[in-house]
């Protein structure tokens, strides 16, 4: 099924992992990269124009993206990465055959639950999808991650810059 299918949020969120017969795992595998330990001079936001839903592929997909390019640019621990939103709602499908011969196999509308095929994030508008932390000088680098790591999104987002108190010891 493709993903333009499950952008809108429609209806309760179907979540409550106890209940489904064997939900799919989150393919998002990390959601802290870099430099845990360092102080950083800025911080930049990743965030949602309008409310959706994003599949746990697209998430991953803008975490990968992200992180390369920071790596490629900046070098390790010039930076921090976070994935702010985690997928929790479980996506289902109902599977059907569209070849001849196929309505013998298929029950079309009855029974129509669906098998779950994957996970997805509720987010809304104005809500931070990833954050960066970087120094004066990564910060222009970071922009662009960020501008990389948006276009993997279904969504339109916008990127915001704020200065942070560094406590000099």
């Amino acid at each position: 099924m493709r993903g333009k299918n499950y952008r809108e949020p429609k209806g309760q969120p179907y979540a409550r992992v106890e209940y489904i017969h064997g939900p799919p795992q989150s393919k998002i595998t990390k959601f802290v990269m870099g430099d845990v330990r360092g102080l950083f001079q800025y911080c930049l936001l990743l965030k949602a124009k309008r409310s959706a839903q994003i599949r746990h592929n697209a998430l991953e997909a803008t975490r990968v993206a992200v992180n390369k390019a920071l790596l490629n640019k900046l070098g390790e621990g010039e930076y921090l990465v976070k994935v702010r939103v985690y997928p929790h709602v479980v996506l289902r499908e109902n599977k059907m055959l569209a070849t001849a011969g196929a309505d013998r196999l298929q029950e079309g509308m009855r029974r129509a639950f669906g098998k779950p095929i994957g996970r997805a994030a509720r987010v809304k508008s104005g809500e931070v999808i990833v954050e960066v932390y970087v120094n004066e000088h990564g910060v222009e680098q970071a922009k662009e991650a960020l501008k990389v790591g948006s276009s993997k999104l279904p969504i339109p987002c916008k990127i915001e810059i704020e200065k942070m108190e560094v406590a000099k010891t």
